[in-house]
């Protein structure tokens, strides 16, 4: 019997999973959380030097942890013969990065620079490189550059380059010792093979590496003189394809995980991406939506189109012969989980009590804008709103209102790409909101399409367990492992018509608000941040 093992690693925890090759079955999973979790305060050790807000870190090591840990206990809970298995694979959230020295050392373990926020990983919902992120697309929308068109005309602060420019021009020291400004998801395939390799997707997306080619230096030398030669020296490595072999378990590594050296590790990828195989879906016009602290929506395509605000748009990006496309929204169950921190009842008792209400009952309307908005409008300073607040408006009007806007907000998307050219025919959806049964019936009702389900709670991983068998060689491509491997639910949920209606109306005004607030020139929620970050300065 043939294993392979799947590795997530999200924002607050990694998880590993053991399935049988020829059919998909998980046979043992776990789980290990990251020590240091979301560094958004101050650095670990630091309590007195705070962190500036919309900074988001992480720690190399808890990454190493969960090889150490979740791994084994997956082995162990699957009752498998490590003999058995033959790939590995990986999947991260992205654009998480790190600045690293030539042999892949993070600088953050340097005596040198532990103290220096900027020589630590920056996760994907580090937003402190806004500024950097508009001029990167100012000055590319100015200079007429092509790429910019191919991630829907706006370049976000989530991503490689704004990043990289944020640490050389508010730390030079750092990105002077920075060899390579790595992608987590291939720095941790560096730590288990030796080999380092930038992986299609997270270059393509999120490294705007569009038709075999970085922005030039001029137009980086535009942005800043240090900045021109930024992909030749310090994004310098081959671009290995998804579901390629990166190699194999290097002796130390395997030591950690109870595991041998023949074991085949995948070349690196995206959680959201690696996700749309598990779901079976690889042809046109099937949106993936990961649903978790963000929601990622991704879809295969065989048209070229630009889309607003879109994420990205990569040739093979998720499945080989087709066009990737990517958007997404910023914050989701983060949103969540911070109203329900901050009340005095638990997501259980929410739902139940929201459940109970008829549409619009409530009176409100929110904008899902609390981590920004990703797309399509790719602003990150924009906020959360909630409006038609009264005195009569209870925790769980306001509950349900943000559960609404998350389904506006994803709404709003799929339009965008209908009305791009661009087919969206079948929705599914993947991740541990799925087991919400209030938000699932409203999105169906909100987007008035079935929702169909990725029968996994593990689905990234299992994505990864497919590309695994794929470079070990088990499978001729991702489709035919989807095909045997993958699964999913159809039509687990379906759109009460007369809902529906309502929600219509709703959307509309949900509309007003994006466009007063995200398009027309309303600046009150970047002056609001603004005074903010002087305050707390």
């Amino acid at each position: 019997m043939s294993l392979v093992i799947g590795v997530d690693f999200g924002t607050l925890s990694g998880r590993a999973v053991v399935v049988r090759v020829s059919d998909g079955a998980e046979l043992g999973s776990a789980v290990h959380a990251y020590a240091h979790g979301v560094v958004e305060k101050h650095l670990p050790g630091q309590e007195d030097k705070p962190l500036p807000p919309d900074w988001a870190l992480q720690v190399p090591q808890d990454y190493l942890d969960v090889l150490r840990h979740a791994v084994p206990e997956a082995l162990r809970a699957a009752g498998a013969d490590p003999a058995d298995v033959i790939g590995l694979a990986t999947d991260f959230t992205a654009c998480t990065v790190l600045p690293t020295l030539e042999d892949g050392t993070p600088l953050s373990e340097l005596d040198a620079f532990k103290d220096r926020p900027h020589a630590y990983i920056k996760l994907w919902k580090h937003h402190a490189a806004q500024p950097q992120a508009d001029r990167i697309t100012e000055v590319a929308a100015k200079r007429g550059e092509a790429w910019l068109r191919r991630y829907g005309g706006l370049i976000s602060s989530e991503w490689e380059f704004a990043k990289a420019l944020q640490v050389l021009e508010e730390d030079p020291e750092v990105w002077a010792a920075t060899r390579y400004w790595v992608e987590a998801a291939d720095w941790i395939v560096w730590r288990m093979t030796g080999v380092y390799l930038r992986n299609a997707c997270t270059a393509g997306y999120k490294g705007q590496f569009v038709d075999g080619q970085y922005p030039s230096p001029a137009y980086l030398a535009e942005l800043n003189p240090d900045f021109s030669d930024f992909p030749e020296t310090r994004l310098d490595a081959p671009i290995g394809q998804l579901g390629q072999a990166a190699g194999t378990l290097t002796e130390e590594a395997a030591a950690w995980m109870g595991l041998h050296t023949g074991v085949v590790v995948a070349v690196g990828n995206v959680d959201a991406h690696v996700s749309a195989p598990a779901a079976q879906a690889v042809e046109p016009g099937q949106l993936v939506a990961i649903m978790g602290t963000s929601t990622c929506h991704v879809m295969s395509g065989d048209v070229l189109r630009e889309v607003p605000g879109m994420c990205g748009v990569v040739d093979g990006g998720i499945v080989p012969g087709l066009w990737g496309y990517e958007a997404g929204q910023s914050g989701v169950g983060d949103i969540f989980g911070w109203f329900v921190e901050n009340s005095t009842l638990g997501h259980e008792e929410l739902s139940e009590l929201a459940a109970r209400q008829p549409v619009g009952a409530h009176g409100l309307i929110a904008l899902d804008w609390h981590s920004g908005n990703r797309s399509p409008l790719v602003d990150h300073e924009l906020s959360g709103v909630i409006i038609g607040q009264t005195l009569a408006t209870r925790p769980e009007d306001q509950y349900r209102a943000l559960i609404e806007a998350t389904a506006y907000g994803t709404r709003l998307i799929i339009e965008t790409f209908r009305n791009s050219g661009v087919e969206v025919n079948e929705l599914i959806v993947t991740g541990g909101l799925q087991k919400n049964a209030l938000l699932m019936q409203i999105y169906a009702d909100v987007t008035r399409m079935p929702i169909s389900l990725l029968d996994s709670d593990q689905g990234p991983a299992l994505g990864s367990a497919l590309h695994a068998a794929v470079a070990a060689g088990a499978y001729p491509d991702i489709r035919a492992a989807a095909a045997a491997m993958g699964r999913r639910v159809q039509g687990a949920w379906t759109p009460d018509e007369a809902n529906a209606d309502r929600y219509d109306a709703l959307y509309a005004e949900y509309q007003t608000l994006v466009d007063y607030f995200g398009r027309h020139g309303n600046d009150v929620m970047r002056r609001l941040r603004k005074i903010r970050r002087e305050a707390l300065r």
